[in-house]
């Protein structure tokens, strides 16, 4: 904990030496000061259709070593290239996990088993997960604290009777706070920040990391960035391993 305060403190020092410039580059994710908390820990990405054509003996080659793949939103959206995907990363021994996007408009038990429907077994994969976010519009007019926790609870109940384990929940911190913080802090958490370190949000209580949202590897088309993620090493990839 040490070495990383010292490193935010250089870091910071070094973002306030480039006045303005600095401030700027870093909320547009020109400077990514969270690489330098992520040495020891197992390197991921997350992927959807936006990356086109993904070669995942590629992205292993470059260090990744696990991915979440987004199957299902809502209930009647199939992310179209998750099949393609999801054998694609087992053939190129790149531990993967599903994750469903969550729709407010959709019943919670509808959603889980849907997710269930398209992803199926998940013998020699990573624990499910489950994408909590608001989109521009929901930010304008977010959906009521009481709806999310029934929504989610009601996922959960038959994804957890299905699989048999808790599957990740992922947010950032302020959606975490408002929604998730009462309810839910047993769950494993993937958090999301990108701008400095996660540790300043969460300690040590996470287990997944999304640190960078403009990564840019080679192996894969389509969208010009792919999401970087670590797994905590006190967890570690055969914490997320699915048993």
């Amino acid at each position: 904990m040490i070495k990383r305060l010292i490193k935010f403190i250089i870091s910071v020092g070094i973002v306030a030496g480039l006045g303005y410039w600095g401030y700027t580059a870093v909320i547009n994710r020109q400077i990514n000061i969270n690489k330098w908390f992520t040495s020891g820990q197992t390197l991921g990405v997350d992927v959807s259709s936006y990356q086109e054509n993904v070669d995942f003996a590629k992205l292993k080659e470059q260090g990744v070593e696990f991915a979440y793949i987004k199957a299902t939103e809502g209930t009647t959206h199939t992310d179209t290239s998750f099949e393609d995907k999801w054998r694609a990363a087992a053939e190129a021994g790149v531990m993967a996990g599903a994750y469903h996007y969550f729709s407010y408009n959709a019943s919670g038990t509808e959603q889980a088993q849907s997710f269930i429907k398209v992803v199926g077994e998940l013998e020699g994969r990573l624990i499910p997960a489950v994408d909590m976010e608001l989109t521009t519009e929901e930010v304008k007019n977010p959906p009521e604290i009481s709806d999310v926790v029934k929504g989610l609870k009601a996922f959960l109940a038959v994804v957890e009777e299905k699989y048999g384990v808790k599957p990740l929940i992922y947010a950032q911190k302020d959606y975490y706070d408002k929604y998730l913080a009462a309810d839910f802090a047993d769950y494993p958490r993937w958090v999301r920040n990108v701008f400095y370190p996660i540790y300043l949000d969460f300690n040590e209580n996470w287990a997944v990391w999304q640190y960078n949202d403009r990564g840019e590897l080679e192996g894969y088309s389509g969208e010009k960035y792919i999401d970087m993620n670590v797994i905590n090493s006190a967890v570690g990839l055969e914490g997320l391993k699915y048993k």
